[in-house]
C-alpha cells in the first residue's frame, strides 16, 4: 500500500521514525512533510494527507502531531477520511477492521518510537471485515457525511 504520512512540528520527531517503519512493513510511504521542528499548522498537513487519498495516490494515511487528536479532528472534516486516534494497538487495529478507518493518528507528546512501532504495525495490518453489521454501520456513517451538515 501507499501510505501518505505528514506531521506537524511536534509531530516532526517521530515522523521519520514513522517513515521507516512504513518501510519496514513493506509499504511505500509518501512523505508531505513537515521538514523541521519550526511552527506549522497541522491542518495543513491534515488536508495534505486527505488530498493524497481522496485522489488515489495512497490507501491510507497517517498524521503524527503533539497529541494526534488537532490533526485527527481536521483530517476528519474531509469527505471520505475516517481518521482515529490511537495510543493503543487495539484501537489501532480494530479502527481499520471495524469501522474502515484509513487515517492513524498518533501524538508524539504521548508515545514514544516503542509503541509507536506497535500502533503502526497494527494500523496497517488491519484490514475491513466487510462484516454486514460493520458495513451497515459504515454505510450509515457516509449518509451522514453525504447529507446536510448542522
Amino acid at each position: 500500500m501507499k501510505i501518505a504520512v505528514a506531521a506537524d512540528h511536534a509531530g516532526f520527531p517521530l515522523k521519520d521514525h514513522v517513515i521507516a517503519l512504513v518501510n519496514k512493513f513493506g509499504h511505500e510511504p509518501i512523505d508531505l512533510g513537515t521538514h523541521s521542528t519550526a511552527a506549522v499548522d497541522y491542518p495543513d498537513y491534515a488536508r495534505a494527507v486527505a488530498k493524497e487519498i481522496r485522489e488515489g495516490r495512497a490507501e491510507r494515511g497517517i498524521l503524527v502531531c503533539g497529541s494526534g487528536i488537532g490533526a485527527c479532528i481536521a483530517a476528519n472534516k474531509f469527505e471520505g477520511i475516517r481518521a482515529g486516534t490511537c495510543h493503543d494497538t487495539f484501537s489501532a487495529h480494530q479502527g481499520v477492521e471495524d469501522d474502515a478507518a484509513n487515517v492513524l493518528c498518533i501524538g508524539a507528546r504521548i508515545i514514544g518510537p516503542e509503541l509507536a512501532s506497535a500502533i503502526v504495525k497494527a494500523f496497517l495490518e488491519a484490514k475491513f471485515s466487510e462484516a454486514e453489521r460493520h458495513q451497515r454501520r459504515l454505510d450509515k456513517v457516509m449518509e451522514i457525511e453525504a447529507g446536510p451538515r448542522g
